[in-house]
């Protein structure tokens, strides 16, 4: 063995993830002894040092150790590996937030993504701190949490991940060496708690417990994050105080908001009905007016200031005298007794809005709040009392943090959306409007069978007719009594809960106009709208809100809007209802599926800067809400980049976006965390909205000087990749057979179905597991197939640049890569999934194959192309593979080495499931364990890759 460096020698992750990974180590040789534990740690070397040396005899004999595992070692070495990669993957966020931290000690400057950096850019850029306020008054920046399917981790295993960070933090303050010890010894008991934790869920999730799970990062994180980061930004611009005492308590009117799929996105959720929208919005409301309640009896104990030592205004007199609190100590504190109030107050507002009592300390019969604006409103008047007599600095210990919270988070504490697809909606105003006796031109009507324009024509009829469509006599399908009540569940809720609680209904697979049109029309039969849609007040209705998602939808996107604006009575609505702004939802992920990495990513900018054009036209400010997965080839990647790589005025202080699976649990696991990348959305948001940022004055430029070799590069990929999914006889065989999609189904990490139809086409899968699938396998090609074919004939053949020289060719592409931040951003994000690719393991995948001559048909061809786009992208940047993140690069070798072994496991264990290897009276037992085993390590391998779904 070599020496070991010295300790001042090694990095500080690596010190971490040595600690991790020994505590580790002690726990499974304690708990499954010595002989288990040498398996595991033969295996661990063995691919170590395949990894660092690369010789194949190494490859091999690693393999064969996987090979001759027992049938109870399995379990264990899978269990060994995950661990150790989420130990890696704790470490590894630890050493990010430390190493952003050491930045700031050592250079005395703002990061770049950070507020404080932002605020100093803009204000270089000649915009005043009142300018940047004015523009976050009109901003609505939305991550919108989606119970999408690809968080394999437990929420039992998350909470104790978390609790090992902590410990973990602990670490880096001053301790003595009995605190030290302590420290060690709980981090090793809860390594212990960890690897005695079931790691696979028995039970497929329900949408209730989606709901509770997301309710938990309010808690851990946004309950904190979100006010703070308010508080901040509001004292980044203000003038320099010219003290201490000189603070501001006023809140900012809220900038970030939140929004949640759970419990109303039924598109392809059968377990998603009227119920689950109630208890999403019920429980939401319980969850906030807990830490309310919480927080105000906290204040209530904070603030013992004395009425005998200090003034207070007469409003806030006014509020303490109307407590009904009997105590004499307190007559003399008017400040604990108006909290006591309010209180009282919030305790019977929990009652009348969730039917249960959720105030733990007693209380007394108070007045219900009718809206959140009066607890805020009440609250203020603390707040400005205390302001006003010596006391700002006393409102920020815990008052000015309510007080925006209460801004943010209301009663409601998230917009809940609701989605359907547009063939449910066709055929419910099918069933209705054939019952009814609808005729367009004396002619009774059969929605389903009528051309586009007379759809048109038959539902602007409806939105001008007082007659109901829906009767109370008449007994429709299951379908469509299903989507009455949601919507008449929705209706009432925005009743109970306020306005804010439901805004939008998402329109997936939107391709005509008419589909925009049903959803009016079925608002206008559930209680949403006013029996006419001309009487329709400011207050009343969802948003209605396209997907345009394949990409013939996206090149149709533009055209259906500019034909929705027209409309005289959607432009009305529009402009008063909706105050101007007119959401459209693109969707990452089925046109990454549909057309390729390259394509998907051209057709999206290409409409999202046509959509600028017909929103200008019709003098409408866009909102894009993207739908965005954790995989590069869903949209995923750093959300700072891809935000200040958007077209110019398609950001403008509006965005959405989905923050899905196992996305939401690396970016709000804790408050530090979250806070981190909390930032970077307003600071990109912010950046790319003002025109006079470096990042977006050229992008026009760029995009006409550009975009005509873009295009003829998009078509290339497009046809290549089609060529190989979906022209490629047997393709489908080798899909099933080489990735463990079918055992991903089998996973219990979500409550919707992994495919829209029960049958075995690609089509009809969802593209979540058709990503996750990919990534399993190490050959994740939704985030790079097709570029490579297109890069390297645009530099043999050179399409509309074909009278330039290769070299010529090569030095334009050099040139996008630095200039132009669509195309640099297209780059960096494939970056990264070519570096996750390998080819040996993908080789081993594609063995499962029973069919030679199809294996032998496809794998070449993606080995091939792999080949193709890794060059292409080398001669373009001129470096290798992440060679300008060596953070990443070496966490990425560091956990290769513990995904390679899981991943020969998998390929092992279902080369044993699909060959029936078992004997006949083990056979149920084994493919028992078998499952479990291969489940565990898709769980593993989904750790270690991060971003994968």
């Amino acid at each position: 063995m070599k020496p070991s460096a010295p300790a001042d020698a090694i990095s500080p992750l690596r010190q971490d993830i040595r600690l991790l990974g020994r505590t580790l180590g002690e726990v499974i040789r304690e708990c499954e002894g010595r002989a288990v534990f040498d398996v595991i740690e033969k295996l661990r070397r063995a691919a170590v040092k395949f990894r660092r040396e690369g010789l194949a005899s190494d490859g091999r004999t690693l393999e064969q150790q996987i090979r001759h595992l027992a049938d109870g070692e399995a379990n264990s070495v899978v269990r060994a590996f995950s661990y150790f990669l989420h130990l890696s993957n704790i470490a590894e966020d630890r050493d990010q937030t430390r190493r952003q931290r050491l930045q700031w000690q050592t250079e005395g400057t703002a990061t770049p993504g950070s507020l404080r950096h932002t605020v100093e850019q803009l204000t270089a850029d000649g915009l005043s701190g009142k300018q940047i306020r004015q523009h976050l008054t009109q901003a609505c920046i939305v991550p919108v949490l989606t119970a999408h399917p690809t968080e394999v981790q437990r929420k039992s295993t998350l909470d104790l991940h978390q609790a090992i960070a902590q410990h973990l933090r602990l670490l880096d303050g001053l301790q003595s060496p009995q605190e030290t010890a302590h420290t060690h010894e709980r981090l090793t008991g809860l390594i212990a708690a960890l690897w005695q934790t079931r790691m696979l869920r028995q039970t497929k999730l329900t949408v209730l417990d989606e709901i509770d799970n997301a309710l938990t990062y309010y808690t851990s994180t946004f309950f904190s994050t979100l006010p703070q980061l308010h508080l901040d930004m509001n004292a980044l611009l203000r003038k320099p105080a010219k003290s201490v005492f000189d603070v501001d308590n006023t809140p900012l009117p809220p900038f970030v908001h939140m929004g949640s799929w759970i419990g109303g996105d039924r598109d392809g959720n059968p377990n998603v009905n009227a119920d689950t929208l109630e208890q999403a919005l019920l429980r939401q409301c319980a969850h906030v007016l807990r830490y309310y309640l919480t927080e105000v009896h906290e204040l209530g104990v904070e603030l013992s200031v004395s009425q005998s030592l200090t003034q207070v205004t007469p409003a806030l007199a006014k509020l303490a005298a109307a407590s009904q609190d009997p105590s004499s100590h307190r007559q003399d504190e008017p400040y604990r007794r108006a909290c006591i109030h309010i209180y009282a107050r919030l305790a019977a507002s929990a009652v009348a809005l969730t039917g249960r009592r959720l105030a733990r300390r007693n209380s007394y019969d108070a007045p219900v709040y009718a809206s959140a604006a009066e607890l805020a409103a009440d609250l203020r008047t603390v707040c400005e009392s205390l302001d006003g007599h010596h006391g700002a600095l006393v409102a920020r210990l815990r008052l000015a943090h309510l007080c925006q919270a209460v801004e943010i988070f209301g009663f409601h504490l998230a917009t809940v959306d609701l989605r359907q697809t547009s063939d449910v909606h066709e055929r419910v105003l099918d069933e209705l409007m054939r019952h009814a006796g609808v005729t367009l031109d004396g002619q009774p009507v059969c929605y389903a069978r009528l051309s586009e324009d007379e759809r048109i024509r038959v539902l602007r009829q409806e939105l001008g007719e007082p007659r109901p469509l829906v009767s109370p006599w008449v007994e429709y399908s299951a379908e469509t009594s299903k989507e009455l009540a949601i919507l008449r569940m929705a209706a009432d809720c925005r009743r109970r809960f306020g306005a804010a609680a439901l805004r939008q209904y998402i329109i997936s697979h939107t391709e005509t106009l008419s589909d925009l049109l049903e959803v009016l029309v079925l608002q206008q039969e559930t209680g949403l709208l006013a029996p006419t849609i001309a009487h329709a007040t400011a207050q009343e209705g969802l948003m209605v809100v396209p997907l345009f998602e394949t990409i013939p939808d996206l090149e149709r996107g533009p055209e259906i809007m500019d034909a929705w604006l027209s409309l005289p009575e959607v432009g009305g609505r529009v402009r008063e209802a909706q105050h101007g702004i007119q959401e459209v939802m693109l969707g990452y992920s089925d046109s990454n599926k549909d057309g390729g990495y390259l394509t998907s990513n051209w057709s999206l900018y290409q409409t999202e800067r046509r959509l600028v054009e017909v929103f200008k036209k019709h003098h409408t400010r866009l909102r894009l809400f993207h739908g965005r997965g954790g995989s590069v080839g869903r949209g995923g990647g750093p959300s700072y980049n891809s935000i200040l790589s958007q077209p110019p005025g398609t950001v403008n202080n509006q965005i959405r976006l989905t923050e899905q699976g196992e996305i939401i649990q690396s970016r709000y696991k804790d408050a530090e965390v979250g806070r981190s990348h909390l930032e970077l959305f307003v600071a990109a948001t912010l950046e790319a909205s003002l025109a006079g940022t470096p990042t977006t004055q050229h992008e026009d430029q760029h995009a006409a000087q550009y975009g005509e070799a873009m295009a003829w590069m998009s078509d290339i990929a497009r046809q290549a990749y089609r060529d190989l999914v979906y022209g490629t006889e047997g393709f489908t065989d080798y899909f099933f057979a080489s990735t463990p999609i079918r055992e991903i189904a089998g996973l219990n990490i979500g409550s919707r179905p992994s495919s829209r139809k029960a049958m075995q086409r690609i089509e009809d899968l969802r593209a979540i597991p058709w990503s996750f699938s990919w990534a399993q396998c190490r050959l994740p090609l939704p985030g790079w197939y097709g570029m490579g074919t297109a890069l390297a004939r645009y530099l043999d053949e050179g399409g509309p640049d074909q009278a330039l020289s290769r070299a010529q060719r090569a030095q334009r592409l050099q040139s996008m890569a630095h200039d132009w931040p669509f195309f640099r951003t297209l780059l960096s994000n494939m970056e990264q999934v070519l570096a996750k690719t390998d080819l040996i393991i993908g080789k081993a995948y594609a063995e499962l194959v029973p069919d030679a001559a199809v294996r032998e048909a496809i794998f070449p061809r993606i080995e091939a192309e792999y080949h193709r786009t890794r060059q292409a992208f080398e001669t373009i940047t001129g470096h290798e593979l992440l060679a300008h993140d060596e953070p990443l690069r070496a966490a990425l070798a560091e956990r290769f080495a513990y995904i390679d072994p899981l991943n020969h496991l998998q390929v092992e264990l279902l080369r044993r499931m699909r060959s029936g290897t078992a004997s006949a009276h083990r056979a149920n037992e084994q493919e028992s364990r078998d499952q479990r085993a291969i489940h565990m390590t898709i769980n593993g391998i989904a750790a270690g890759l991060r971003n994968s779904g």
